[in-house]
Parts: C-alpha cells; structure tokens; sequence
C-alpha cells in the first residue's frame, strides 16, 4: 500500500520514521492493515478452512481475512484491483487459496497464503459464484454469475483454461470428488456432475467443452439445492446436496438422488461433508449433524447468541428466543473445527472432536449492515474523568445498532462473545430482537439505523442522529439513553459539539431537510436557535473561533459554505450570516486544520478545496 506516485528520487530516500526538516513532523512510510471487524461472506462458497495450518479464511470487501481462531490473530490479503471478493478456496495442501471477485470482468485469482498473487485468469464477465481446487491441487474450477453463464476449469500452474462449458442455471455451491474425476455444481432446479477425464481426452490444445451430465432429480426437480458436497473416506463415490426448503439428498454413483431426510427447519442454506459427518446449516442459528453413510441423525449443535443480546450478562435462556439464521459453515478435519457464519454477519468456530457436547472456541459479533459513522474517544487530560478505557472506539450502523469497540481490551473487560466488541446499544422502537436483522426494522419510508455519532469534548456523552430524524443523547459512563429529541424530518447527516476552546456548551445537527439546529447542553439540550440558509442537504457543520469571536461553518449540497457569527444574548450565544461562498460544485465533507484557521473541503469534482 506504498504511494506508487512521482515522487522526486532526491526526497525518496528518507528512513521510515526520520523527521524532516521542512515540516519538523515525523513521516511513516507505511501503513499496515491490523484488524478487520467486519465479514462479507454470504454463502458457504466465500468460507473455507485449511486442514494443515487451522486458518480459516472469509471476505471483507476488498480483503480476505485469514483468522487463526486459537490465537485471535488475523493477516490479510488485498485486492489490489479494488474489487470485492465473492468466492475462496483452500488448496488441498494449504498452500494456497483461489479467490474469484465480483464486479465487470473479474479476476479468479492465486495466492500464496504467506505471499502475494502468483496466477490470475479472466474468465467471466459479470463476477465469480464459486471456486474450488481439485482435490490433487492441479486444476481450479470457477463458476460465473447467473448472467454469465459460463462454467471453466483452468489448469492454474499454466495459466490456461482447458475446459469450459455454459450453465443455464444459478450455481450455488461446486464440490470436487475425492479422485479427481469429476465436479459437482448445485443450484436453482440444478444439481449437474461435470467429467474432467472425458473432457481432457478430446483436448488436443485448445479449450475443450466440458462434458456435464444431470442429476437425476426425480420428484426433486423443482428444488432450489443451496450447498453441495462429494463424499470423502468410504463414501467418496456419494454427493451430498441440501434445499433451501431443509431436506438433505444423497445422489448415488449413477448421479440417482437415492435418499433424502427431512431437517425439520424452516429453511436450510449450506452443508459440509467429513469422512463421519454432515453438518447442515439451517434457520434459526440450527446445525444439525447427520451420518454420512445411512443419513442417520446424530445431534444437533448448540444455538450461537440469540438476536438483540446483551453482551454484559453472562447467561441468557428465554423463551421464544430468536436466533440469527446459518449461512455458512466449513470444517477442518485435522483439528476437528467447524467454522460457522449467521445472516447477521457473526462468526463461531465450534470444537467438535466430541460433537455431541460441542464447544464454542471462538466468536464474534459484527454489524449486519452498512457502517456510517466512527468515532474514537477522546484523549481527556483527566484521566479519572474519563467513561471509556483509552483507545476504544464507537461505531453506528444501518442495522440499528451503536457498538463499542476496543482492540485491546483491559483485562477483566471481555465477554462470552467477542474480543473486541465491549457493548451494544439497540437504537430505535423495535430494539432488541430487531436490532441485528440488518435494515429490516425500517421506518415508513424504508429507512433504518443510525447515521451519524459524535462524542461530547469532555468526554462525557454521546449524541447519534438517525435515519428519521431523531437525536438521540447517551451518557457514556452507563450506556444510557438520557434525552431523545424528533429533531428532523430527513436523516441526520452531521452533529458537531462546540470545542472547549469556544467557551460554549452546544451541539449543532444537520440533516438532509436543509436544517441546522442548536442546542444547549447547560440547559438539558433545549433548542436554542434554528439556521434555515441552506437550500439543500447540509453535509458537515464545524465549530471554530475561541470565546468571545465563536464562528460556525456549514457546507451542502447546495454548493454553498456558509460562516456564522455567534454574538451573546441573555437567552444565550445567538448566530447570525457573516459570510456566504458558492462553489460550483456539491461540497461532500468539511473539516478545519489543527490550527482551526482554515477549512478544507471535499467535492464532488474530485478536488479538495
């Protein structure tokens, strides 16, 4: 992540850390990804697991995250393309891991686990389903979206594909057999065996078609099958393959569906196969675990967190308890883990070498929708004043919750499900069973979450604005919510507090219905003035100046960036126009310098101004 820009070779040379002499301020050279809270998986096609090394390896964006769950330690890999991965495998051999991406004309990539790329192709057009190596580590398979069509194997040391063949279908989930032979895809009313060793015969040197034959479905044909696996160990010459209605299927060596079980669930979404076990990801945070020579059922694992938790109490059992739905899971054979991902985006890794009383080993909890906002907590020159340990930090999201981070937790600080994430406020009328549903828990217009924090200067409260409107005030010591105000009609955008050095205790919100209101916060945050001169939304609002010459600058989309002057009243600082500048272009973000005499600001031309 170096800058790879001109740079003039006589400045180049300076050691990391060297302070130069025109700015007497110390230049890092580097800047290094530490941690990820976050996972983008949404099928088991983007979880896998390496039976030699016990990492387990999931998309966040950009980036794969290769977690050691005994360790709680993470290294990444970087899309330098900048396009979101869809779709990882391990190599049989853990030494490497194929990603395919999403997005126009994607890549299926190699990587080293401990390197860098080391082979790409180009393939498909519109983004990659599903990858998969051979069992014997020579071929790749990758699977195209449902527009593109396109199913290829590629011999990756060569950088060619040898095979490749159209699929009308939407592809799911792709397996390979035990020996090498074949491949296995499933999906809508889809479940086709792919032949390599009938493929590579007619292959002189050019790209063959790959030979496919269906699934003999019978009564099944209709089905959506969201997850397949080929059988190891005694039963290698099996495949196994779940609907999304929640039955299991066994197709026998004559691509016959031989058998099927009932998983008594609501909705079924992703399977794994070991030479003992199925285990089956179902709805409602249910893993049910099946043998895979008769189809006999074993257990059932235990819930992960029910939905709307809270993370400070250590036992919670009640009743008509809602769970997160399994969307994922990936075993380790060798140290008997099974990784397991929810639909709202949290991650358990189950010890299962006795699966009948199964152990959690890891967990954690992320936000299951878009991120807004970040806030850190302030550095206090009280220390005994402060709320939060130092180096925690504040996040809000779309899927209606406030969470409290720390990446390095004080000691006695931790919970039962999560390392890093310390607290989580539910924000909203349908809070708790709600919270963590992603977005569904929308108000009338479809909108959901909370958009904007900001942290008071002492450190002491807590203000969010939401995607209705409301403004919401926190006291930080507790977690408790002191004062709610229906402030706007749109979302709120933007809140600033008033800095110590302005002598004045206010908090300025803005939001997208062109308002910008103050509030007192000596006086219980009653509303002390409202500013109507912008003409569209208002996108940041800063405070700047020391008491008594106090101003207040607003930026919109109405190209406009307005500059207050506050004056005292016996009610209190009043604002009135000082100053008023129109750019030609929409004004996405403000922020003063350390010096708070100029304002820079981010447009939508690309420029900053």
């Amino acid at each position: 992540m170096e800058d790879s820009g001109s740079v003039n070779p006589k400045k180049r040379r300076q050691p990391a850390g060297r302070k130069s002499r025109q700015s007497g301020r110390t230049t890092s050279i580097r800047v290094s990804l530490e941690k990820v809270l976050g996972i983008s998986t949404a099928s088991s096609s983007s979880l896998t697991s390496d039976p030699k090394s016990g990492l387990i390896a999931y998309p966040a964006g950009c980036v794969i995250v290769l977690l050691h769950p005994k360790k709680n330690k993470q290294s990444h890999i970087i899309n330098t393309s900048r396009k979101p991965f869809s779709a990882l495998a391990f190599s049989h051999d853990g030494k490497h891991l194929v990603t395919g991406e999403s997005g126009h004309m994607p890549c299926v990539r190699v990587w080293e686990v401990d390197g860098g790329q080391v082979a790409e192709v180009q393939s498909h057009k519109y983004g990659v389903s599903c990858v998969a190596f051979s069992t014997n580590s020579c071929y790749i398979v990758s699977v195209g979206y449902q527009h593109d069509m396109t199913v290829s194997v590629w011999d990756w040391r060569k950088g060619e594909i040898i095979a490749s063949n159209k699929v009308s279908s939407r592809v799911s989930s792709v397996s390979f057999s035990q020996d090498n032979s074949y491949f296995v895809t499933a999906g809508n009313r889809h479940v086709k065996f792919w032949y390599l060793d009938a493929s590579k015969e007619r292959r002189v040197n050019s790209t063959v078609p790959l030979i496919g034959r269906s699934g003999l479905l019978g009564d099944h044909k209709n089905s959506v099958f969201s997850g397949v696996a080929c059988g190891r160990g005694l039963v290698a010459s099996s495949t196994y393959s779940i609907t999304s209605s929640g039955l299991l299927c066994l197709f026998n060596s004559s691509r016959h569906l031989e058998a099927w079980v009932n998983l008594k669930t609501s909705a079924a979404s992703c399977l794994a196969v070991t030479e003992d076990f199925i285990f089956c990801g179902c709805a409602d945070g249910v893993i049910r675990v099946f043998s895979p020579s008769n189809l006999q059922y074993i257990t059932t694992l235990h819930h992960p967190h029910r939905l709307g938790v809270d993370l400070t109490q250590s036992v919670q059992h009640s009743l008509g308890a809602r769970y997160p739905d399994t969307m994922a899971v990936t075993f380790d054979p060798a140290a008997r883990h099974l990784t397991s991902v929810y639909n709202d985006h949290s991650v358990y890794v189950w010890d299962v070498n006795d699966v009948k009383s199964a152990w959690k080993l890891y967990s954690a909890l992320y936000h299951s929708s878009c991120v807004w906002c970040v806030e850190v907590y302030p550095e206090l020159s009280d220390v005994s004043q402060a709320c939060l340990p130092p180096s925690s930090f504040l996040t809000c999201s779309s899927d209606n919750t406030i969470r409290l981070w720390h990446t390095d937790p004080p000691t006695g600080h931790g919970n039962l499900y999560s390392n890093d994430l310390q607290r989580i406020l539910y924000v909203g009328e349908n809070t708790q069973a709600e919270g963590e549903k992603g977005g569904e828990a929308a108000g009338a217009d479809g909108k959901a979450g909370v958009r904007v924090l900001s942290i008071s200067p002492d450190g002491q409260h807590l203000a969010a604005g939401d995607r209705c409107g409301n403004l919401r005030i926190f006291g930080l010591e507790f977690l408790d919510q002191l004062v709610k105000i229906e402030a706007h009609d749109s979302e709120v955008l933007c809140l600033e507090f008033s800095p110590t050095s302005t002598g004045m205790n206010l908090l300025a919100s803005a939001s997208r219905d062109r308002l910008i209101h103050i509030f007192n916060l000596e006086k219980n945050y009653s509303l002390q003035q409202t500013l109507n001169d912008h003409s569209a939304s208002i996108t940041a609002v800063k405070f700047s100046g020391e008491s008594p010459e106090v101003r207040m600058i607003s930026c919109g989309a109405d190209k406009s960036l307005y500059f207050q002057s506050a004056e005292q009243t016996v009610e209190g600082p009043w604002f009135s126009r000082s100053h008023h500048v129109v750019e030609k272009t929409t004004l996405y973000d403000m922020d003063l310098d350390s010096s708070r005499t100029h304002v820079s600001v981010a447009c939508q031309d690309r420029n900053v101004r």
